[in-house]
């Protein structure tokens, strides 16, 4: 299938997959080596982020300030659309739930906080569902 780059269609078709287990965004020590389980990582001026699994961040000893849940947008959004990071980030925001967003190349992934996953993953089903029915409608 190809990438959309629609607005209205991801939303439509956002079908949000909430991933098991905890993760964390850690800054990795100077020496350290990426780890092999690590979801994604990131260099920035300051040093290495990465994005794993919470037992792994805890098992090696770094920080963990929050503890997440991880959902995928299974929508094949094309890098080139415009709108979804903000409609999605806005839509949890009202409801006072906090979004890390990672764009890959086939789809997006939302870190929110682990206690609010569930909470996440329903307001994005009504999301898709309120935009299916406009389309529908239009």
């Amino acid at each position: 299938m190809a990438a959309i780059t629609a607005l209205t269609e991801l939303l439509g078709s956002l079908d949000p997959i909430l991933h098991p287990g905890t993760f964390a965004f850690c800054q990795l020590p100077e020496a350290a080596v990426v780890p092999a389980d690590a979801i994604g990582w990131f260099r920035e001026a300051e040093g290495v982020s990465v994005i794993l699994p919470i037992a792994v961040a805890r098992a090696s000893g770094w920080v963990v300030s929050l503890e997440l849940a991880w959902i995928t947008l299974a929508v094949h959004s094309d890098l080139a659309a415009v709108g979804l990071t903000a409609t999605v980030a806005t839509t949890l925001a009202a409801q006072g739930i906090s979004c890390n967003m990672v764009a890959a190349f086939h789809h997006d992934h939302l870190f929110v906080p682990a206690d609010r996953a569930d909470e996440a993953l329903q307001w994005l089903q009504q999301l898709a569902a309120n935009s299916s029915e406009n389309v529908i409608s239009s």
